[in-house]
């Protein structure tokens, strides 16, 4: 462990406190960097990786704290971008926002907002290699949404717009931008494809335990999709539920054909109300969590399950949250 990492991991261990209420942890972002914005769950169910602004990708684990993982290019190293927050100087640091690990391989798969889709090997210090940035000669814009088929290998992901770069994400919503896409990239293959255009803030996606669907969000629709993968319906899409509103990361619960959906109302003068929302596979609400009073009026971006707790992040906050179920 280098000086470096072993400084952040004191510090972050120094800095996560619990809030009034004992059932729930906030752990700081360290390094004068935020939004903790997806998570993607260790090996053991205990700890958890995430890509934060400045193009770092930071390990958890109780005990030890935040670590430095990977980094999206030379420069996420650097001080310039330890400063970063939000996108800025996304374009030279990256902005990490999906991740999800391949379980046979354990890659981790990264869809950074500027950068395009990458893949990280399994090991600390790594630097993140580029598997796409356009699809058809066609630039991605603004990636947001990843997940990874647990049996097939094959990652799912989305662009939140093909017009607006994601240091634009309000105008696109206020604009009601409908050019946001869900993509597939198969690995066997080397071949990124078009799976659904015409999408209005494509931010999350998830692939169901048994690996016949993928559901992807409509942010600014406040709608949830169906793409089906196998089965009679294969090719085909439909509504999933409009239930959740301004739905961000939809992540699966274990084999329980439930998911978790990051949710807030986006109203005319602002983000309020950020929820944890439980879906199940006929896309019917089967709980709601409020966090408000842990994040305030922020938007809560995922929501992911393991081992009895919920970790959320968001995209703009300084840190990231467990909450014991």
């Amino acid at each position: 462990m280098t000086l470096s990492i072993f400084l952040i991991s004191i510090l972050s261990l120094s800095s996560a406190v619990f809030s009034d209420d004992a059932s729930f942890l906030k752990l700081p972002v360290p390094g004068n960097r935020s939004g903790p914005e997806a998570f993607a769950i260790d090996s053991t169910g205990k700890g958890f990786y995430t890509g934060v602004s400045g193009g770092k990708i930071l390990s958890y684990t109780p005990g030890k704290g935040y670590i430095e993982f990977a980094y999206m290019t030379e420069s996420s190293k650097s001080q310039q971008c330890d400063g970063a927050l939000g996108t800025t100087n996304a374009g030279k640091c990256g902005r990490p926002a999906g991740i999800a690990f391949n379980d046979i391989t354990r890659e981790l798969y990264v869809a950074d907002a500027v950068l395009g889709l990458h893949v990280i090997p399994a090991r600390f210090g790594s630097l993140a290699k580029k598997i796409a940035d356009s699809v058809d000669s066609k630039p991605f814009v603004f990636l947001d949404g990843l997940d990874v088929d647990k049996t097939t290998g094959v990652v799912y992901f989305t662009s939140f717009s093909t017009n607006f770069s994601a240091g634009d994400v309000l105008k696109a919503v206020a604009s009601k931008d409908a050019t946001g896409k869900l993509f597939k990239y198969d690995p066997s293959k080397k071949v990124v494809t078009v799976l659904l255009e015409g999408l209005s803030g494509s931010a999350g996606c998830a692939v169901s335990s048994d690996g016949s669907f993928v559901l992807v969000g409509q942010f600014t629709k406040s709608n949830i999709k169906r793409y089906w993968i196998k089965g009679p319906k294969a090719g085909s899409s439909e509504d999933f539920t409009n239930a959740v509103s301004n739905p961000d990361n939809i992540k699966r619960i274990g084999c329980t054909g439930n998911f978790w959906v990051a949710s807030v109302v986006n109203t005319a003068t602002g983000i309020t109300n950020p929820s944890a929302v439980k879906v199940n596979s006929d896309g019917k609400v089967l709980q709601t969590i409020s966090v408000k009073d842990k994040f305030g009026d922020t938007l809560v971006s995922e929501v992911n399950e393991s081992q009895g707790k919920l970790y959320i992040g968001t995209l703009f906050g300084p840190f990231a949250g467990i909450l014991k179920l």
